[in-house]
């Protein structure tokens, strides 16, 4: 592979380390937006256990669809931020790898235009 064949690779390794990134964060806020599903949901349901909420079939209905939802999209986020996660350990190792391959020069103060 030449130089600049390893720099378009590199630049293309890049891109899909930062649309990896994105997708965690993504899958971070999914998590987060679960977890407070299963915990609203959840604190309806045992209010309505103690008497400090009237009981009330669509209510409960919500706040079981919110706790089942929650947990639902939480570990399908959960396992997809995982996976991406090794993607962008893998494509980090194949960048530095073909970072460590370039011939690379240093440029001295002298080197430059005059």
């Amino acid at each position: 592979m030449t130089d600049p064949s390893y720099r378009d690779e590199i630049v293309r390794l890049e891109e899909e380390i930062d649309e990896l990134a994105a997708r965690i964060e993504s899958c971070r806020k999914c998590i987060l937006a679960g977890r407070i599903l299963v915990i609203g949901g959840g604190a309806v349901l045992v209010a309505i256990l103690i008497g400090a909420l009237q009981l009330n079939p669509s209510v409960m209905a919500v706040a079981v669809a919110a706790v089942l939802g929650g947990i639902v999209a939480a570990g399908s986020s959960h396992s997809t931020a995982k996976e991406a996660t090794h993607e962008l350990t893998a494509a980090e190792a194949k960048r530095t790898a073909l970072i460590g391959q370039i011939d690379l020069r240093l440029v001295s103060e002298h080197d430059g235009p005059q």
